[in-house]
């Protein structure tokens, strides 16, 4: 049952009487939905639509506390700070108050902390927000990552580029971090209209990995004809497990390489492919 601290994540405070309805605007997930004991998994978006940062939404009752990247820490700050206008609402980096925890593999979610459920996937456990480390740590970020992967989760800026990435195609629909219901926020045109008229082209899918694992930024090669011809990149790995965007065609069948290295899909369970259906 192994717990980790994740010493990449950071904790951003939005506290203030409005803080609900200033974020609500703003990030791709219904924040009502975030209370004691239950987090929502949401992103920041370009007007155009397109990825710059996502974070788990945790609520103490009297404030919201953002789970991202802790180099994303200040950028999100300065971002959200441009749209409080009249807003009663305060932003502060506690990234060090707060150390950013993970549980999986039937560990038991703790007291004492800031805590609830990854709303991805049941498998990916828990996350918690406390001021220290918690005695019952057994495994390190690296075994956190080692997981995420074998689920199919993104990572954030490991997996997906700002201001290009599209939230369909690194999983946001099926892993509940898009509120389809909950009204305007920033970047919903492209969103919907990728989502309704099928615009998507590409997915970031696990792929198993037989050779040297590739560098991140790596072209993914498929075989036509006598030839290859490209048909993605390599993102985050480990091992011999990783995630990759590639195009929905080069899913059939044919052998992929990148640089060295023998690429094979491992479409997850939770992943709805064109037709409609879960893999």
């Amino acid at each position: 049952m192994p717990i980790a601290t994740l010493p990449d994540r950071g904790v951003l405070e939005v506290a203030g009487e409005d803080r609900i309805a200033f974020l609500q605007g703003l990030v791709s997930n219904d924040v009502t939905e975030a209370a004691p004991g239950r987090a929502v998994w949401a992103a920041l978006l370009t007007p155009q639509g397109k990825w710059l940062a996502d974070f788990l939404i945790f609520s103490d009752g009297g404030r919201l506390l953002l789970d991202c990247e802790r180099d994303h820490v200040p950028m999100l700050a300065q971002r959200l700070s441009r749209f409080r206008l009249r807003s009663r609402v305060t932003l502060r980096d506690l990234s060090g108050e707060f150390i950013v925890h993970a549980g999986w593999g039937g560990a038991p979610l703790p007291a004492g902390a800031v805590a609830a459920p990854d709303p991805r996937l049941p498998e990916a456990g828990w996350r918690a927000l406390a001021p220290a480390p918690m005695p019952e740590v057994d495994a390190t970020a690296e075994d956190w990552d080692r997981h995420r992967l074998m689920l199919g989760l993104p990572a954030g800026s490991q997996d997906l580029v700002s201001e290009q990435t599209v939230l369909l195609e690194a999983g946001f629909d099926e892993l509940h971090g898009i509120s389809w219901t909950k009204g305007c926020y920033m970047g919903q045109e492209l969103t919907a209209r990728t989502k309704y008229r099928g615009l998507l082209k590409r997915r970031l899918v696990p792929v198993e990995v037989a050779g040297p694992l590739p560098p991140n930024g790596t072209p993914v090669l498929a075989a036509q004809g006598d030839g290859t011809v490209e048909v993605g990149e390599m993102r985050s790995g480990r091992g011999a497990r990783g995630l990759a965007l590639l195009r929905l065609e080069a899913l059939d069948g044919r052998r992929l390489t990148s640089g060295e290295a023998v690429l094979t899909p491992v479409i997850p369970a939770w992943m709805i492919l064109p037709g409609g259906d879960a893999a």
